[in-house]
């Protein structure tokens, strides 16, 4: 009785499913149940209001009684702010007193805790401004005990009326009706205190750092110059390629490259050959492939009862399998020569992180005109200052039909539009790197933006840095500049924080000191190169019109020892449809590292690599 008084007709069966001979008997049985069950369950109730309810609420089980539990229970304690939507606390800081009265949930990490005798102040902040918001929490608030128990660093949930502030540095904070503690932070294990802690500290602690005002205003602006990089790029029709990590050739020609290799290491047991190569083709592996399935063919035709339809289907394994162990065969002979030391590795050979996504940039921009490529690249450069990285971004623009003065102009406009966006959208963080690192940070990028970049040959440059024995007085170069050598950091900050005081452009550098794919000049001494030296950080752009000219290309490859069996596809955008075309490298931690007025190439990445050093 009880299953049928809860269920109308539809809930069992479809109608358009009855047959008209028994529908009307079947109505009528469940109409009778119902009201049985109707009276049983309520006795002197009404039956027909209780009907009518259940007639809207078909399924009911014994979850509705939990239901009803769980809902009791979670009624005697406060909701959870975990699961409601938050506001930001940049957009609420942005809003200022246009959003007196809202009540908002705002969600971050205590910053400080400062206990009064009848309310607190907390400071939270989730990230998205270098200020956080202050929440004035009274101790009538039910939450109380959990602010009462706050510490630096821990994660809580806040639910409060935006109010007017007293304080001058602020023109609103929040009045907190519930604080909810999110994650807590031990104060006695937590390395980050409300104190000024060294970068070279937080380099140790890669992984909390973002956490400081420092750190997390540099990743801010890294973010904006970043999206600028792609807004710059769009708004000139340029495509974004995404360029291999993986390579085998060496873009830049020096050597300092990561291999990469499935190969073990000496004391490590060796990986089946199969999975080394990477195809499965190791060939005796499958020259035990092949004897196995002669044999399975034989024992079949030599059973006492003959399956013709198992022999077949052996001789076809079999025949597959030759075809393999030939294939891998060929391909052992053709591509790995005797003692090639990468002949099982899983390339079959040497592969390496990529020093610059270029070549591949080159290809596309032979078919697509404008394109550029922004990710990350590696150097095993022996180098540990605080200029270099051994992983970095670089930010690769190709332009087709584009030469050398029009290379120069992009670059220019490039930096000059993505710091005027980051001066704009980072404000306060700004402000802040003036304050404590340098007093005339705006004024320094502002200049940038506003005016031209200067414009030198390599061969004046020289003649300009020979006049001076040194960068400054009693001071004597330690690397005496010669035509036909590479500037050294001294001759570039020389050149453009005394001499020029703002950015400026060196071009036309010797070859000898350029890469093979640079355009050679007329001159045959020169190739069309550039490079953008900035003050304080040297060398942060790198470019050139590229070489068109194949019987030229593979000349000057010859002349550096380059293979070119390693360049074929590179080669062939010469061979088919060559044209002039250019472009630029940009060191994206080095740009970071100018606009942020930071000392050291370390604080500008999320996480630095260097030699000797990866700590996460």
């Amino acid at each position: 009785f009880p299953f049928a008084a809860r269920f109308a007709l539809p809930d069992l069966l479809p109608p358009h499913t009855l047959s008209p001979l028994y529908m009307l008997p079947l109505l009528m049985l469940l109409t009778a149940c119902r009201a049985a069950a109707t009276r049983t369950l309520i006795g002197g109730r009404s039956a027909r209001v209780l009907a009518s309810r259940f007639a809207h609420a078909p399924v009911a089980s014994a979850a509705a009684a939990s239901s009803s539990a769980a809902a009791a229970t979670a009624a005697a304690a406060p909701p959870s702010l975990v699961a409601e939507s938050r506001v930001r606390v940049a957009s609420l800081l942005e809003g200022g007193e246009a959003r007196l009265g809202e009540t908002v949930v705002v969600k971050g990490w205590v910053r400080t805790v400062r206990t009064q005798k009848s309310f607190s102040f907390v400071e939270v902040n989730d990230g998205s401004s270098l200020k956080g918001v202050q929440v004035v929490a009274e101790d009538g608030l039910d939450s109380y005990d959990v602010v009462d128990a706050l510490s630096t660093g821990a994660a809580v949930a806040v639910r409060g009326e935006v109010v007017a502030s007293p304080a001058k540095e602020q023109s609103i904070e929040l009045r907190a009706s519930l604080v909810e503690l999110v994650g807590s932070c031990p104060a006695d294990s937590y390395p980050l205190q409300k104190k000024r802690h060294s970068l070279e500290f937080l380099r140790s602690i890669a992984h909390l750092r973002p956490r400081t005002n420092t750190i997390g205003a540099a990743m801010r602006v890294r973010s904006a110059l970043s999206f600028a990089t792609h807004e710059f790029f769009r708004s000139r029709g340029f495509v974004h390629v995404h360029t291999p990590l993986l390579t085998a050739s060496d873009c830049e020609g020096a050597g300092e490259m990561f291999r990469v290799t499935t190969l073990p290491a000496a004391g490590e047991a060796a990986q089946p050959a199969a999975a080394a190569a990477g195809c499965g083709d190791d060939v005796a592996a499958l020259d035990r492939a092949v004897k196995s399935a002669g044999e399975a063919v034989r024992a079949l035709k030599e059973a006492a009862v003959v399956d013709k339809e198992a022999v077949d289907g052996a001789v076809q394994e079999l025949l597959a399998r030759k075809a393999k162990l030939q294939a891998a065969t060929e391909k052992q002979v053709a591509g790995k020569p005797a003692g090639d030391p990468f002949a099982d590795d899983f390339f079959g050979r040497a592969a390496y992180l990529t020093v610059s996504g270029q070549l591949c940039a080159e290809t596309y921009a032979s078919a697509l005109g404008d394109v550029y490529t922004f990710g990350p690249t590696f150097r095993a450069e022996d180098s540990n200052t605080a200029r270099h990285l051994a992983e970095f971004w670089m930010i690769e623009p190709e332009m087709a039909f584009t030469d050398l003065a029009a290379n120069m102009d992009n670059a220019e406009a490039y930096v000059k539009h993505v710091v005027q966006y980051a001066l704009r959208s980072c404000a306060d963080d700004f402000a802040m790197f003036a304050q404590f690192y340098d007093k005339g940070l705006k004024a320094r990028l502002q200049a940038l933006v506003e005016t031209p970049f200067a414009r030198v040959s390599y061969t004046e440059a020289v003649e300009i840095v020979k006049q001076v024995p040194g960068p400054k007085d009693g001071v004597a170069w330690e690397f005496p500049p010669q035509w036909g050598e590479e500037l050294q950091t001294e001759h570039e900050k020389y050149l453009a924080e005394v001499v020029y005081k703002k950015p400026v452009i060196v071009y036309n550098y010797p070859k000898k000191c350029k890469a093979f794919y640079m355009r050679l000049n007329d001159d045959d001494a020169t190739v069309g190169a550039m490079d953008v030296l900035f003050p304080r950080v040297g060398e942060m752009v790198g470019g050139s019109q590229r070489e068109e000219r194949l019987d030229v290309l593979l000349a000057r490859m010859k002349e550096m020892g380059l293979q070119e069996e390693d360049y074929s596809a590179y080669l062939d955008t010469r061979r088919f449809g060559s044209q002039p075309h250019s472009g630029f490298g940009v060191g994206f931690e080095r740009l970071v590292l100018y606009a942020t007025a930071m000392g050291n190439i370390r604080d500008v990445i999320p996480f630095p690599r260097t030699v000797g050093q990866m700590l996460h």
